[in-house]
């Protein structure tokens, strides 16, 4: 410690070495300053830091922000979706400019935070205005302009992504893989394959190997747009996959319908140890959904089960819904109660579950339940109970439920809603009520309430009325084969054959074809696929022939050839009924499976009335429960008896 001079009044002057310690030097402050302010940021502190930043006099430089300490901030800012504090920055820097000679927007790397930070926010608008700040002189590298570009795919604008990709490569020439991979996103958004072959062939002439986001991007491209062989040639010629890889390739097929390819590209990943991510599963266990793969969909679950990580609320509604519309509603309702924290969505996936099985009185009561639990119905959860009100011929409920909607809920009805009630009337038979609702609502009729008339005309035999309006679906739906065919049907079942002809030489002039029925179920880790008059070689085996007479001795059952609606012989349309596909598959799962085993079917069309009979009596002589889906509803067979009450 400095001893200071001391004056004695002998006039003696005693001194000693004083050690004087400097005052901080604006360099020690600066770096103070920031080293504080990296701190803050790294620790999440935001608040602290702004106050810290906010605080400096923005003339002096001792004070100010360095570039390192500001991307440090703005990094935090960007994970947490920190706008405001985001702002209040790039106004100090702003500041920082205009007073002292201070330009750290010009910094590119802040300048790629900033426009990523108003991305991520949905601020494009903010984004742009940092890009463009300093004018079109000023010479920005590759990366701001990728962060801009990838700002714009982020918020939907991915025409305006391949727009900034042009620019780039007039100003660039050769490019790096992160714009590579920005202009792919843009045009697998954009459906465009034209464009993405061409940045495929700069990505091919490129000095850089493609990285594997690069790769994954065109995995992407190619299998949403159809293109799998291309899609499988990337693929197999990246150097390494990761889980995204797979998801990319999965996600494609899925896209475009190729629900069979997906499952199976699905199994060849699991067997090859790669694991999963919470996208894999909300991508794959629609599948199992939607091809009722009700044994796959559990080994799923299991796997789930034994994850350390734990699934948030889409996952394990998507799991629920995979599990509704393989008709299992038991477990269903076991996920939804081990739910720690559910949404609208997970009450909605429960109600809807509930509705499409033709449990109604369980869908009303949870719907109570959703109530009671604090949440507000929304639109989709009033579509599931009309639906189910329409299909189990609760038709006073249904028009009550409207009602309440409107009133108790304040939910506005949408078309969608209308046509549920036009349905629900329409089946009942109430077609005068029906007409009215559509005369007086505030929407112009679309097809899917003038598909729901067309039906119920069906159902009641209702020819003049039919032919009014297919005459509406023809105008707005003039490609849409199936009104044809329910016209074609109308006819048919009123014996009106030459009507018949000319409707389906209407078809065949504009080149449509009629949908063919096609049924499948999954047995032994296996999709099996079945037509309508198909599986020639199965049919005529001796193991399907001793199965069938044993069914038909034991039931006594006769075809009920009136569903054929086609003029020809009784012995053809005896023929024809036999070999519809739900019957097929039923036969194959009787053959291929252990007595006692739940028997599950999908059916791409409407069970008909015949079909509906047989089942029921194969349920009743093999005492099997046969769980039937089609394009309507549920269908759950036991004892010689149907969960739809023959109401269809």
């Amino acid at each position: 410690m400095g001893i200071p001079a001391i004056l004695l009044s002998t006039n003696l002057t005693v001194s000693t070495h004083i050690t004087a310690t400097p005052a901080p030097t604006n360099t020690l402050k600066h770096r103070l300053h920031n080293s504080t302010l990296k701190f803050l940021s790294k620790s999440g502190k935001l608040d602290e830091a702004l106050r810290l930043i906010e605080s400096s006099p923005s003339k002096s430089p001792a004070t100010a922000p360095d570039a390192e300490a500001c991307a440090l901030f703005l990094h935090s800012c960007i994970s947490r979706k920190a706008l405001e504090h985001g702002q209040r920055l790039y106004l100090q820097l702003l500041l920082y400019r205009a007073r002292s000679n201070q330009d750290l927007l010009s910094n590119p790397r802040l300048k790629s935070k900033l426009i990523t930070l108003f991305s991520v926010c949905g601020r494009v608008d903010e984004a742009r205005r940092v890009f463009e700040d300093g004018g079109e002189d000023v010479d920005l590298p590759e990366s701001v302009w990728v962060a801009m570009g990838i700002g714009y795919s982020r918020n939907g604008y991915p025409k305006e992504a391949l727009f900034l990709y042009h620019e780039m490569v007039c100003r660039f020439g050769q490019l790096g893989n992160f714009a590579f991979s920005m202009a792919l996103k843009a045009c697998s958004d954009l459906g465009d394959l034209r464009t993405g072959r061409a940045v495929h062939a700069q990505v091919v002439k490129a000095t850089e190997d493609p990285d594997q986001v690069v790769n994954n991007a065109l995995v992407r491209l190619y299998s949403e747009d159809g293109c799998f062989e291309e899609a499988i040639r990337v693929f197999d010629e990246m150097p390494q996959r990761n889980v995204v890889s797979w998801n990319s390739l999965i996600g494609g097929l899925v896209k475009k319908d190729g629900v069979f390819e997906a499952m199976e590209a699905f199994r060849i990943m699991q067997g090859k140890g790669m694991g999963f991510s919470w996208v894999t599963l909300t991508t794959i266990l629609p599948v199992c959904a939607r091809v009722t793969a009700l044994v796959s969909g559990k080994e799923i679950h299991a796997v789930m089960v034994k994850s350390t990580a734990k699934p948030d609320a889409p996952v394990l509604n998507s799991l629920m819904d995979m599990y509704a519309k393989c008709g299992a509603m038991d477990y269903c309702r076991r996920v939804f109660d081990g739910m720690q924290s559910k949404d609208l969505s997970s009450w909605n996936t429960l109600i809807t579950g509930y509705a499409i099985n033709g449990l109604m009185t369980e869908a009303m009561e949870s719907f109570q339940e959703m109530i009671c639990s604090g949440f507000s119905p929304d639109g989709i959860t009033f579509i599931a109970l009309l639906s189910g009100c329409s299909h189990a011929g609760l038709t006073d409920e249904g028009c009550r439920l409207f009602e309440r909607m409107k009133i108790e809920y304040a939910v506005s009805p949408t078309v969608e809603h209308y046509a549920c009630l036009v349905d629900v009337l329409g089946r009942a038979g109430r077609i005068e009520e029906a007409l009215e609702i559509v005369k007086n609502m505030h929407f112009k009729p679309t097809g899917s309430i003038w598909g729901s008339l067309l039906n119920s005309c069906r159902i009641h035999g209702l020819v003049p009325l039919g032919e009014a309006v297919a005459k509406q679906l023809f105008e707005l739906e003039p490609d849409n084969v199936g009104n044809y065919v329910m016209l074609s049907n109308i006819y048919a079942s009123a014996g009106m054959w030459e009507s018949v002809r000319t409707v389906r030489e209407v078809i065949e002039e504009m080149g449509m074809k009629k949908e063919a029925g096609c049924s499948w179920l999954h047995v032994k880790s296996k999709i099996h696929t079945f037509v309508a008059g198909g599986a020639n070689e199965f049919r005529n085996s001796a193991e399907y022939k001793k199965v069938w007479k044993r069914l038909m001795e034991e039931a006594g059952y006769v075809p009920d050839t009136g569903v054929v609606l086609h003029d020809v012989s009784e012995e053809m349309r005896a023929m024809w009924v036999c070999g519809h596909s739900e019957r097929i598959a039923t036969m194959f799962a009787l053959i291929n499976t252990g007595s006692g085993m739940p028997i599950r079917i999908t059916k791409n069309l409407r069970v008909c009335l015949d079909c509906h009979t047989w089942v029921k009596i194969v349920s009743k002589v093999t005492g099997r429960v046969i769980v039937l889906r089609d394009t309507n509803r549920f269908h759950h067979f036991k004892d010689g008896m149907c969960s739809c009450k023959d109401y269809w």
